[in-house]
């Protein structure tokens, strides 16, 4: 199967650079996968799942935030912030739920709330692909 050039960029480093078959993103306006030759493209992300496909080993990444970009060179994604899905903490991540749920509720507008609760959204369906259930700990 043919491969394609990968690249994945935090503020603080590359986190990943090298071939891969096919990379699942978490795109803002949906879930798409990019595949050898694919249509050049440029996307925000959402916060999600990536997935990365690479000589029968997966690998998969939270991704919080950032751009992706496909291009005849290949795929390039600059992410807010990036961790290994077994890397990350729970706890932690329940507690920015919660967080995020007190925020919302004190958001200064209705188009403030309505972004906002897509946001938190996200970030449960998030939670429950990690296996930490779709409420946060209160």
């Amino acid at each position: 199967m043919a491969m394609f050039k990968f690249e994945l960029v935090s503020p603080a480093k590359l986190l990943f650079s090298g071939e891969v078959d096919e990379v699942i993103v978490p795109g803002a306006e949906g879930e798409f996968t990019v595949l050898p030759m694919h249509t050049p493209v440029v996307s925000t992300l959402r916060p999600g799942i990536l997935t990365v496909k690479a000589g029968g080993n997966v690998t998969r990444l939270y991704v919080r935030g950032g751009f992706a970009e496909v291009n005849e060179k290949g795929l390039t994604i600059l992410a807010e912030d990036a961790t290994a899905v077994e890397d990350v903490n729970m706890t932690e991540f329940a507690a920015s739920v919660s967080a995020y749920e007190a925020k919302l509720a004190a958001a200064p507008s209705d188009e403030a709330r309505f972004k906002m609760a897509e946001t938190l959204f996200q970030l449960k369906a998030v939670q429950a692909q990690l296996g930490g259930g779709t409420h946060a700990a209160h």
